[in-house]
């Protein structure tokens, strides 16, 4: 209980990543592989999640993921992700992703994904996490929105 008792600021969770898609990232097109660029935004998830709450946390669920614009090879991915809101043993983590072109310095917004992390005990049992002090009118926003897909997600249950 006793993380729950010390609200954490929003902007303690931000966490920025850069990758350079390498040959062993790539399909016979020349694009990175969906499932890289997934298991990137579940590291930058797992990391804005532990940033905030200091306790081992998994992920629970990942909203849909569509890619707008291919990652190609020799790309740099940019990675943005921060906590949105916190719930009793849960919270939701945006990531952005960016690829940017190195030669040109051109980026396009390739996806963006809500993660859901649970926080875990020793035992490896849900427990709370500190709630979320939200930054300034973007802040409140995110929250609100969180607050709207976490009903939707469970009605899906």
């Amino acid at each position: 209980m006793k993380n729950r008792s010390r609200p954490r600021p929003a902007h303690a969770s931000k966490v920025e990543m850069t990758e350079v898609v390498l040959p062993e990232d790539t399909n016979q097109y020349g694009h990175a592989w969906g499932g890289r660029v997934m298991a990137l935004i579940d590291k930058a998830a797992v990391i804005a999640a532990l940033r905030h709450c200091r306790i081992n946390v998994v992920t629970a669920s990942v909203d849909s993921l569509t890619f707008r614009a291919p990652v190609r090879l020799g790309h740099i991915l940019r990675l943005r992700a921060s906590v949105n809101a916190a719930f009793r043993t849960s919270m939701e983590v945006g990531v952005k992703v960016l690829s940017e072109d190195p030669l040109t310095g051109l980026q396009a917004h390739c996806c963006s994904a809500y993660v859901t992390m649970v926080a875990l005990d020793a035992t490896g049992r849900p427990t709370p996490v500190p709630g979320l002090v939200p930054a300034e009118r973007d802040g409140r926003r995110r929250r609100r929105d969180a607050r709207r897909r976490r009903r939707a997600r469970l009605v899906r249950r």
